[in-house]
């Protein structure tokens, strides 16, 4: 039988910093914990291919609180996609950016402007924007509150164990090489289903 795996949102104080609300706990008793993490690493999160178990994430649309201090953290990294959590703070913006895979970011709190393309489009919270492989883009926090979002990218973008405090240090451990998608993240589904990663009858 395959297990699950349920990720709570852990909302207790306000005071509390969003890496400590937004802690996966495991149902056997696992917990992750960013507080004796290193740098741009939450060594407590799998770096290896995902478990075929259900990761869930309840209301991400409707709880996350509006303030954070992490600008972002890999919440979750599967063979062909990767869930992201970012906070773009007041007068902040993602960067002007393009990446080679697909990007879909729902905005969670707050208003801003994205740019795609060189075209411009508000944004808000409940707003869906898609960015295809390959295409230019940039969004900036344009309101009085931190921008939060999560991210998903197919395939990876990132370590499955990123987390960055600040853009600075994002853009600092991506220009060193330091923050890369894992290679098994980036196999194809033919040799996954080779390695015996994905099988069509789910036994494992």
């Amino acid at each position: 039988m395959i297990n699950s795996i349920v990720y709570r949102n852990i909302f207790r104080s306000r005071l509390w910093p969003l890496t400590t609300r937004l802690s996966p706990r495991f149902i056997e008793t696992r917990t992750f914990s960013s507080s004796k993490a290193p740098r741009a690493k939450d060594i407590k999160m799998p770096s290896g291919p995902p478990k075929h178990e259900m990761a869930y994430f309840p209301e991400m649309t409707t709880r996350l609180p509006s303030t954070s201090g992490e600008f972002r953290r890999v919440l979750w990294t599967g063979l062909y996609s990767q869930v992201v959590l970012m906070t773009v703070p007041v007068g902040g913006d993602i960067g002007d950016e393009v990446h080679t895979v697909d990007q879909a970011l729902t905005f969670t709190s707050g208003i801003g402007k994205a740019t795609i393309a060189g075209k411009d489009q508000d944004v808000k919270a409940g707003d869906l924007m898609v960015v295809p492989a390959g295409t230019q883009h940039q969004f900036v926090n344009t309101g009085p509150t931190p921008l939060i979002l999560y991210t998903i990218y197919s395939p990876a973008e990132h370590s499955a164990q990123t987390v960055h405090k600040t853009k600075e240090e994002g853009d600092e451990e991506e220009e060193k090489g330091i923050d890369r998608a894992p290679d098994w993240s980036r196999k194809s589904q033919a040799e996954n289903e080779k390695a015996g990663l994905v099988r069509s009858d789910g036994k494992y």
